[in-house]
C-alpha cells in the first residue's frame, strides 16, 4: 500500500477513525479503488469508544475475515451488571448469550489498539491508499463526480485537486464534510453534565462485564479492559471540574479511592467531557454522506456510538459498490438515510434515556428505579426484558430495499439474519454461515426443488450465492451451482422452521430483503428494480493485484478493481 497505489480513487474517505477505516475495508475488500485521508499525523492514541458488539464484529468478518485481526485486541465480554442506589445488584444484562450473529454480544476494547489493527490490515488491500496529515479543504458536487481539494501537511502545504465519484465523511463530530456540505445537526446538548473518564493501567479488576454502580450521590461506570487497563467514568459535581479542562490529579486520585490506588504514571487517559444527542438533517447530499458521529452523536449510555458507525458502513458501502459497478441505479443510495436515520434516532432517544434512569442523581428516582427493576426481575417477561437488553430499539428496516410480503417469514424482512454455524460440504465441515454466504446477495432455498430453482433462477433476481437448506437428518449435499447446508446445533431448522417451499433473499449486508415463493420470484425482481439499472450481478471479488492507473486527468466512473 504505497502512497501512488490509487492514482484515480473513486471513493474518497475523510476521517481514519473505526468508521473510516471500516469503510475503507469494506469498500477496497469488493475491488473499489479508495483513498482514505486524516488530518491527524497518524491514528488516535484517545481510548473513546469501549465496547465493540456483535453486529460489528459480523461487519469485520464479511471484510474478508477481519474478525479474526481483531480478536486479540477484544476481551471477549458478558454484558453489563447494573448496580442499585445501595449498591447491591440489580440485573446483569448480556443478551440471550447464544451468540445470534456468530459473535460475542459484547466486548471491551481499546480504541488505538482498534485503530491500529485496522490500518495495518489495510496492507492487505493494494486498492486502498492512506494518507495521514492530509486535510480536505473544499469540494464541490456535480451530478456525475466530486471535485475535492486535498492539503498535505501544515497550513503552507501542497494542495492536490481529485475527481472521485463519493465522498465519505467519516470525520468525526467537528466534521469538515459536514461543515463544507453546510448540513446542521438537529437535537441538543448536555453541558450542564459533566462526566470525567479516567483510563487506567495496572489494574486489578479482572471482570468480563461493564458495571454501572447506580449511586445517586456519584454515578459511576468502569470497564475493564486486556492487560491491566480499565476505564472509570464519574459523573461530576457543580464546580469539580469543567468540560474540555484537564482534571488535577488529586481529584483522580480521590474518586479512584474507592476502588483502587493510583500513581500519575498509572493514569493513561483523564478527561473531562459533556454529551450530545444530535443526528444530522440529512445523511446524503448528492454523491457525499456522513457516517460515524459525522452523522450523529450520542451520550454513551447505550454502548453504541463506535458501532452505530460501523454500521452506517456496512448499510452504504455495499450499496455504493453496487452502483459503481453498474449494477444498481442511484435510488439505492437514497436507501441508506431511508435505512439508517430511524435506527440512529431511536438509539439516541434510548441512550438519553440510560443516561435519566441509570445515571441518575435523584435519590427518590434511583429508589424508585431499583424498586421497579427488582420487581420486574421476579417476572419471567420481566427478566428477558432486562437480562436479554429488550428495551434496545428495533434494528428492522420498514422503508428501504426490502420488500415485505405477507405469509410465513414475514417477520424475517428487513431484519439482520443470524448466522449460525451448520454443516457444510462432502466432509460435513461445521462453518460459519455468512463463510459459505460470501459478500454479495444470497439465495437461500428452505426445501426448494431443482423446478422451482429452475424459476427463481429465470425471475431476474440478483445473480447471487444460491444454497440448498436442508432441514431434516440427511447429510448436506451441493448440486450444481448451489451449496448445501444442513443445521448443526439446532438454531439453523429453529430459523427456518414453517418456511419449507420459500427461498430467502439475503442483501450483502446480511439484512433479509424478501421471503418468498418461487412463484412470486419475478414479483420480487421487479420490485428490487426500482433500486437496479438491470438484473443484480453477484459482486466483483477483490482484486489480487492494484489496477493500472488511468491516464492522468480521466474519470473512471466505475472505480471498481476488475
Amino acid at each position: 500500500m504505497t502512497e501512488l497505489s490509487v492514482r484515480q480513487p473513486a471513493v474518497l474517505i475523510v476521517g481514519a477513525g473505526p468508521t473510516g477505516l471500516t469503510a475503507a475495508h469494506l469498500l477496497g475488500s469488493r475491488g473499489v479503488r479508495v483513498l482514505l485521508v486524516e488530518r491527524n499525523a497518524t491514528t488516535s492514541n484517545d481510548a473513546k469508544a469501549i465496547s465493540l458488539d456483535d453486529e460489528s464484529l459480523r461487519t469485520l468478518q464479511s471484510a474478508d475475515g477481519l474478525d479474526e485481526a481483531v480478536y486479540p485486541i477484544l476481551v471477549p465480554g458478558t454484558g453489563t451488571r447494573y448496580f442499585g442506589a445501595d449498591g447491591q445488584p440489580l440485573v446483569h444484562a448480556r443478551g440471550t448469550g447464544d451468540q445470534r450473529l456468530g459473535h460475542p454480544f459484547k466486548n471491551p476494547f481499546a480504541q488505538p489498539d482498534l485503530e491500529r489493527v485496522l490500518r495495518e490490515q489495510l496492507r492487505r488491500l493494494p486498492n486502498v491508499d492512506v494518507r495521514f496529515d492530509t486535510r480536505l479543504t473544499h469540494l464541490t458536487g456535480h451530478p456525475d463526480h466530486v471535485d475535492v481539494s486535498l492539503r498535505t501537511g501544515g497550513g503552507d502545504g501542497p494542495v492536490e485537486e481529485l475527481e472521485v465519484s463519493y465522498v465519505l465523511g467519516c470525520d468525526g463530530g467537528r466534521s469538515t464534510v459536514r461543515d463544507l456540505l453546510s448540513i446542521r445537526m438537529q437535537g441538543r446538548s448536555f453541558p450542564d453534565e459533566v462526566w470525567l473518564v479516567v483510563d487506567t493501567l495496572d489494574d486489578t479488576h479482572d471482570q468480563r462485564y461493564g458495571m454501572h454502580h447506580g449511586s445517586p450521590e456519584r454515578p459511576v461506570v468502569i470497564v475493564p479492559g486486556r492487560e491491566g487497563r480499565c476505564r472509570y467514568e464519574f459523573r461530576m459535581k457543580a464546580g469539580e471540574c469543567e468540560a474540555g479542562t484537564p482534571p488535577p490529579f488529586p481529584l483522580v486520585r480521590r474518586l479512584l479511592e474507592p476502588y483502587r490506588q493510583i500513581t500519575q504514571e498509572q493514569v493513561e487517559r483523564a478527561v473531562a467531557y459533556s454529551f450530545h444527542a444530535l443526528l444530522a438533517e440529512r445523511l446524503r447530499d448528492g454523491r457525499c454522506f456522513l457516517l460515524g458521529d459525522a452523522a450523529h452523536m450520542m451520550p454513551p449510555f447505550a454502548g453504541q456510538g463506535l458501532n452505530s458507525g460501523v454500521r452506517d458502513a456496512a448499510n452504504l458501502c455495499w450499496k455504493v459498490a453496487e452502483v459503481l459497478a453498474g449494477r444498481a441505479d442511484d435510488a439505492l443510495l437514497d436507501t441508506y438515510d431511508t435505512e439508517r436515520r430511524p435506527h440512529a434516532r431511536a438509539v439516541i432517544d434510548l441512550s438519553v434515556r440510560l443516561g435519566r434512569i441509570v445515571m441518575t442523581t435523584s435519590r427518590p428516582r434511583a429508589l424508585l428505579r431499583d424498586l421497579m427493576v427488582r420487581a420486574a426481575m421476579r417476572t419471567r417477561p420481566g427478566h428477558r426484558y432486562l437480562t436479554e437488553m429488550r428495551y434496545r430499539p428495533d434494528t428492522r428496516v420498514r422503508s428501504g430495499a426490502v420488500i415485505p410480503l405477507d405469509g410465513p417469514g414475514r417477520g424475517l424482512v428487513g431484519t439482520m439474519l443470524p448466522q449460525p454455524r451448520v454443516l457444510h460440504g462432502p466432509h460435513h465441515r461445521v462453518t460459519r454461515l455468512d463463510d459459505i454466504l460470501g459478500q454479495g446477495w444470497s439465495l437461500l432455498g428452505i426445501g426448494v426443488t431443482d423446478a422451482d430453482w429452475a424459476a427463481v433462477t429465470r425471475a431476474g433476481l440478483p445473480d447471487a450465492a444460491e444454497v440448498d437448506v436442508f432441514l431434516d437428518d440427511r447429510a448436506p449435499r451441493d448440486r450444481a451451482g448451489r451449496v448445501g447446508i444442513a443445521d448443526a446445533d439446532g438454531r439453523l431448522e429453529a430459523l427456518f422452521t414453517g418456511l419449507d417451499g420459500r427461498v430467502v433473499l439475503v442483501r450483502p449486508d446480511r439484512l433479509v430483503a424478501a421471503v418468498f415463493t418461487p412463484e412470486r420470484a419475478k414479483h420480487v425482481a421487479a420490485e428490487l428494480r426500482r433500486f437496479t439499472a438491470h438484473p443484480m450481478t453477484a459482486t466483483v471479488p477483490p482484486a489480487a493485484t492494484d489496477p493500472a492507473p488511468h491516464p492522468h486527468g480521466q474519470h473512471d466512473p466505475t472505480g471498481v478493481s476488475r
